[in-house]
């Protein structure tokens, strides 16, 4: 059996879940889900300017009302519950934990812990994440030890 880490930071849509669970054809796929939560200030920042640049400006500024920290805990919870259900009710294993603190150290952990054929982070486009190789993806890259493959959500959650 083929196994994957799947890094996320919302629910899967059923698009996501199709996708991720058809990328290795007919080969069965065990995926060990990991879910941060909303950041904080900086994020926030961070994901308005990437609205602006997809020209979502009523997103940008409904960006203050997102859940981050402690209040955003909750929406994680149920945000991996849901992944988790559809990505059983799609035929595959699927196990997972939120991270608080340290994404890319939770990931490289668990990487070594389920012995991971790779890591696929599905994430919304994060432009200044991107452009300065500051995302999970390009990040992960240089720290865990097996291919990281790096795409985004379908549609949103």
């Amino acid at each position: 059996m083929f196994t994957s880490v799947l890094m996320i930071e919302k629910a899967l849509t059923s698009a996501d879940v199709e996708f991720v669970t058809t990328l290795h054809g007919e080969e069965q796929v065990s995926f060990h889900v990991l879910l941060q939560p909303r950041g904080d200030q900086a994020d926030r920042l961070l994901r308005a300017i990437d609205d602006v640049a997809l020209g979502e400006l009523d997103e940008a500024a409904r960006e203050g009302e997102t859940p981050e920290g402690e209040e955003a805990q909750g929406f994680g919870e149920r945000a991996l519950e849901v992944s988790l259900r559809a990505l059983h009710a799609a035929g595959s294993e699927a196990e997972g934990r939120l991270v608080e603190d340290h994404p890319l150290d939770a990931l490289k952990s668990l990487v070594g812990e389920v012995g991971a054929d790779e890591v696929i982070v599905l994430t919304d486009p994060h432009y200044v994440e991107e452009f300065f190789h500051r995302d999970w993806a390009s990040r992960a890259r240089h720290k865990v030890g097996v291919p990281v493959l790096k795409l985004f959500s379908h549609s949103k959650a």
